[in-house]
């Protein structure tokens, strides 16, 4: 076994980074470090990778233009062009399973192939999402197996949460300060001046890994509890006959209301972090309540939605079985191709479950990307529909307003998810 290794130094010049996980959280932070130091993208799909050589990016993360300029990343699928790298950045999706709980399998396989090629004196950075604690208690064994190294010893470890936001072009990785962490005092230091060369908005260095998991985690559980909240008052509202996003306008003039409206909550982060939460929680001996409610009334969303469309549908005499439904938007959020988790998919299966036939239109979403099961069309058909549903709020749809109802027949209903139109467009909404 090789002697104790330096630890991470300042300064951090002449480090050479490879970003494992080329997606819309590794994709934009290798660009970012390739501005600063010799930069390796690394993937395990070849398809994805030769993609990314020819300057495309079909997650639109990033433009197609910042790829073609970004000279000094070097985009490959063979783990053993990583060897000699300095840092290894581990950005690889962590999702939950069909039972709701953690799916480590990306995590613990990119652990692995970092542990076959790290050599004495290198850092591991995570990115991931996971519970606290899981940084130490699941990566570091895997590597320190696949190395024969020792933790903090021959290899170290940093945690920074990954913070992005896909289709969002104010909030883009280097405005948003990024909170770091590492396994020893002199590793942290590094970390954070590491990500101090890239993010403009600057670092919030925390006192150990673990705080930095937690952090993460309960940003997006917070919001996930928040909408549930707004959505539990929708269906209240629509109960005692209350324009739901007439009394969220109303109560937003207070100045400390929170800005949030009902809808679907799907997409990689709000929808699955908080089971990581709960699930480390279990393990504690603590049974989470408020949280796991939460989720309940967020995952039922779908089928709450589809009832109120096909009632709305037999008040205005038209039978659910054998309809022809358009269900604008399939993506988990507005404005971005990213399909993960989208709760749209539910909704479908939904509505179809009471015999309709539902049809997505989504400017937004790459054909390799459609879900199986769903029926895309490229464009909507006018005088077609029994029941159009505005299910996510691309600015492409918003253009329509009144002219939604050209898609529709006569009779026709309009049901509107995410406050798409003004109130009167819409025979109801959310």
């Amino acid at each position: 076994m090789p002697r104790r290794a330096r630890q991470p130094t300042l300064p951090v010049d002449g480090s050479v980074i490879s970003v494992l996980g080329m997606g819309y959280v590794g994709l934009p932070l290798a660009l970012a470090f390739a501005k600063r130091f010799p930069t390796i993208g690394f993937d395990i799909d070849p398809v994805r990778v030769e993609e990314l050589r020819s300057g495309r990016d079909r997650s639109q993360a990033v433009t197609d233009r910042e790829i073609y300029w970004e000279r000094r990343v070097t985009f490959t699928a063979d783990l053993d062009d990583l060897r000699g790298s300095d840092v290894f950045v581990v950005a690889v999706p962590t999702p939950i399973d069909e039972h709701k709980r953690p799916d480590l399998t990306a995590l613990k396989a990119a652990s692995r192939m970092v542990g076959e090629v790290l050599q004495p004196g290198g850092l591991v950075i995570f990115e991931s999402t996971v519970y606290p604690g899981a940084t130490e208690e699941v990566c570091v064994p895997l590597i320190e197996e696949a190395s024969g190294l020792r933790y903090n010893w021959h290899f170290f470890v940093g945690y920074s949460p990954e913070r992005l936001n896909p289709g969002d072009p104010f909030h883009r990785l280097t405005e948003v300060v990024k909170i770091t962490s590492g396994s020893t005092r002199r590793t942290a230091k590094f970390v954070d001046a590491l990500y101090g060369e890239i993010i403009e908005a600057g670092t919030f260095p925390v006192a150990d890994m673990r705080t930095a998991e937690a952090a993460k985690i309960i940003e997006n559980t917070q919001r996930d509890l928040n909408i549930a909240l707004v959505n539990e008052f929708a269906m209240i509202f629509d109960r005692l006959g209350v324009d739901t996003g007439a009394v969220l306008e109303a109560a937003g003039t207070k100045w400390n209301f929170l800005p949030f409206t009902p809808g679907l909550v799907g997409g990689h982060c709000i929808g699955v972090d908080p089971y990581y939460l709960t699930h480390k929680a279990e393990e504690a001996g603590h049974h989470t309540e408020l949280i796991l409610a939460g989720r309940r009334i967020n995952d039922a969303m779908a089928e709450y939605v589809a009832g109120r469309v096909v009632r709305l549908m037999k008040r205005h005499d038209i039978a659910p079985a054998g309809a022809r439904i358009l269900v604008l938007g399939l993506t988990f959020k507005e404005n971005c191709p990213d399909v993960r988790n989208t709760k749209v998919v539910d909704l479908v299966g939904a509505l179809e479950s009471h015999g309709a036939e539902v049809v997505v239109h989504d400017p937004w979403v790459h054909a390799d990307n459609v879900p199986d099961g769903i029926r895309m069309i490229d464009k909507p058909e006018t005088g077609t529909y029994d029941a159009i549903v505005g299910a996510v709020r691309h600015s492409d749809f918003t253009y329509f307003r009144d002219g939604v109802r050209s898609f529709g027949r006569s009779p026709c209903v309009v049901f509107d998810v995410k406050q798409l139109w003004p109130a009167d467009v819409a025979d109801e909404r959310l």
